[in-house]
């Protein structure tokens, strides 16, 4: 190891000697040099590609004797971001049965991308879908263009705010019904510590002609590390619709609770 440097040392210094005796301008061996240099291959420590961050979460409640109940629950989640883009998809659900009468049949899935036209300040296109047996709803479809903004955008907390316009198709019974409505939501995390944090969303829905025909969700959660990848999470969910069919109530509120592993 030693007799190499002193090579490279040898030949280094004879160069320089070589270049100095002839007398040889400064400002062409530092294009030479730089010439040299572009032609090396670039670093393997460069920025790297986007990956695709999942989890997916898994819950169960049971009880047997006087009652005989069983709640089962899940979730699937993935994003992808990069400098200008981002991708959110989700998947959950629950279905549940209390002495043999079915008592939950929720199917929910969407996805959004996001486009940033700067730091804060981004383009978005979401598209929802909703089934709900006990409401028997068949399908709630709703797609949703707009504008978002990062109100808040800290390392440990951030607010974003979105507002646009939303075409929803639903289907409960054998009514359907097509409008146009407004978006507005929001959503917020805010990490407690390292391995402990929430989160909050909200949105409504308002008819654009008609108003106080609107559908308004909210969900507020909390997740807390067990080990490595694995993570308990509790979480409440509130569906608020304004008009429904005869015999149904407006309003549904789920508690939801299960383990998440991330990968």
């Amino acid at each position: 190891m030693f007799k190499r440097t002193q090579s490279i040392f040898t030949i280094t210094w004879l160069t320089t000697a070589v270049f100095f005796a002839a007398d040889v301008p400064l400002l062409p061996l530092q294009q030479i040099a730089q010439q040299s240099k572009n032609l090396l291959p670039a670093p393997a420590g460069g920025p790297k590609a986007p990956e695709w961050q999942s989890s997916i979460t898994f819950g169960i409640n049971m009880a047997r004797g006087n009652t005989d109940t069983t709640l089962i629950n899940g979730r699937l989640e993935t994003q992808w971001h990069s400098q200008l883009n981002e991708c959110l998809l989700g998947l959950d659900g629950s279905y549940g049965e209390d002495t043999g009468a079915k008592n939950s049949e929720l199917l929910h899935l969407y996805g959004q991308y996001n486009h940033f036209f700067s730091k804060r300040f981004y383009g978005f296109f979401r598209l929802d879908g909703l089934h709900d047996g006990i409401k028997d709803i068949r399908y709630r479809l709703t797609v949703s263009p707009g504008v978002g903004y990062y109100v808040l955008q800290q390392t440990n907390l951030t607010l974003a705010t979105e507002a646009g316009p939303s075409m929803v198709m639903d289907r409960q019974g054998n009514h359907t019904d097509i409008y146009a409505a407004a978006r507005l939501a929001e959503r917020l995390e805010y990490k407690l510590t390292a391995n402990t944090r929430i989160w909050e969303s909200a949105e409504i829905l308002p008819e654009i002609d008609k108003p106080s025909n609107f559908v308004a969700n909210g969900e507020l959660g909390m997740e807390m590390n067990i080990i490595k990848s694995l993570n308990f999470r509790v979480y409440v969910q509130d569906s608020f619709v304004s008009h429904t069919a005869p015999g149904y109530k407006n309003n549904d509120v789920r508690l939801m609770s299960g383990v998440s592993y991330k990968f």
